[in-house]
Formats: C-alpha cells, structure tokens, sequence
C-alpha cells in the first residue's frame, strides 16, 4: 500500500500526458580532449643505421657488463645520449629503445657468464659501431 502511494502521483502524471519527473542523472564528464599527436615525420635516411647502432649499443652493454669490463657503465649512457639527440618524437623513441633491447636480450638469452666468444662477440661490436657512427656522422653530419 505504502508503495502505491508512492507511485500515484507519477502515474497521476502520465495518465495526464506528462512525463514523470525522473531525479537528474549526473552530469557525464566530458572526455577531455587528448591534444592530436603530431603526424610521425618521414623516416630520416639514416634511419636504419641509427636502429643497428641502437642494437649493437644494447649488445655491448650486455656483454661489457658481463665480462665486467671499465667501459661497461658508458654503454647504457650512450644509449641515453642517443635517445635524447634522435628520439625526437615519441614513435621514434620507441623504435630506438626496442632496437637497444633486442640487442641487449639476444645477448643475454645467449650468455651466462663471459666467455672469450663473448669477448670477440663484444670486440666485433665495437668496431662495428664505430665504422657506422663514423659512416653517419659523415655522411649526414653530427
């Protein structure tokens, strides 16, 4: 009974035509608008030597710091050197620090402790890294 009460006006109201009066609901936050990233630049031509040079980083710093070689602590840091210069958006950021991990993993997958093929896997990095930073630097300045 006590519930019919409750509901005759309502009813009262609808019978009359009118639409019940039904408690606002919450206003919906509006979604805040995320700012339109930036369209992701053409790749540079460099490009593909800068994601080898990325990799080999990420091997030496595995393997250097495996063999516990002095140099072992500059790797990372060069990786970071190399981000904060070529990492310009945030796609190419990822693909520069995905490349640095693919060569760090495939050498951690491979070694446990330091062996002299991870000497001369280390010895060969080198100097490919050196050979293609030379190569970009002077081919495209820097």
């Amino acid at each position: 009974m006590l519930c019919a009460g409750a509901l005759a006006p309502a009813l009262a109201q609808q019978a009359r035509g009118g639409a019940a009066r039904v408690a606002p609901k919450p206003a919906e936050k509006e979604k805040e608008k995320e700012p339109v990233p930036a369209p992701e630049p053409p790749p540079a031509p460099y490009d593909r030597d800068l994601m080898r040079l990325s990799e080999i980083i990420g091997a030496l710093a595995f393997l250097r710091e495996l063999c516990v070689t002095p140099d072992a602590v500059e790797w990372p840091a060069r990786m970071k050197a190399l981000m904060e210069a070529e990492g310009v958006t945030p796609g190419r950021r990822d693909r520069l620090a995905g490349a640095y991990n693919r060569g760090y993993r495939g050498y951690a997958l491979t070694y446990r402790i330091c062996t002299p093929s991870a000497h001369e896997a280390a010895g060969r990095f080198v100097a490919e890294g050196e050979r293609l930073s030379h190569a970009l630097a002077s081919r495209f300045g820097g």
